[in-house]
């Protein structure tokens, strides 16, 4: 059975980028596309250039969706506790824009740390990596873990920080991450 995408028009202008070039290119008011994906609130559009784009989240009233609303540093209650585990579940909803598939069950996560943040609230450091080390999509992927790192309650700081030692292997991925897209080894 063929999987309808659906038919979008762009109702403002923004900027959207490039897959898997990681350039952003701005989308007049008016242009349309289809989408492909949406996977951790961010759009994967196939423009009517034939181009693959990735709408972010929060630019989803761009076409006519719900846009994701980045929680405020300043508004961070700081008596909010902050466990590894929620950072991890939060993780779990950023994607990797070019694999089906959650960074923590890719295996792009290589450690987080939750600390007490000096004005109040809690610090999270993220180590990271990618598929490739020239891959084009690594910033992108990267400001995403850091977005939802900073929507967890209680976070008032993040940091990202992308490691390519040791160097990502298919090995690293979860078993559900393999059974989802279909790797047996």
């Amino acid at each position: 059975m063929a999987h309808a995408m659906e038919e979008v028009t762009f109702t403002r202008g923004c900027r959207v980028v490039l897959i898997p070039d990681g350039y952003e290119i701005p989308v007049e008011n008016g242009g349309r596309g289809w989408i492909t994906q949406v996977l951790g609130g961010n759009y994967t559009i196939q423009l009517d250039t034939g181009r693959l784009v990735r709408l972010n989240a929060r630019d989803g009233d761009a076409i006519g969706k719900e846009a994701l609303i980045i929680a405020d540093a300043n508004e961070v209650d700081p008596d909010v506790s902050v466990e590894p585990e929620t950072v991890w579940a939060a993780l779990k909803n950023c994607f990797d824009p070019e694999i089906p598939l959650n960074v923590v069950d890719l295996g792009l996560i290589y450690d987080v740390e939750v600390a007490p943040h000096g004005e109040g609230g809690h610090q999270i450091n993220v180590i990271m990596t990618l598929t490739a080390p020239g891959c084009g999509m690594g910033q992108v992927l990267a400001d995403d873990v850091e977005a939802q790192v900073r929507n967890v309650p209680g976070v008032r700081g993040a940091l990202i920080e992308l490691v390519f030692d040791p160097p990502w292997t298919p090995d690293r991925m979860s078993e559900a991450g393999r059974l989802e897209l279909g790797m047996f080894f």
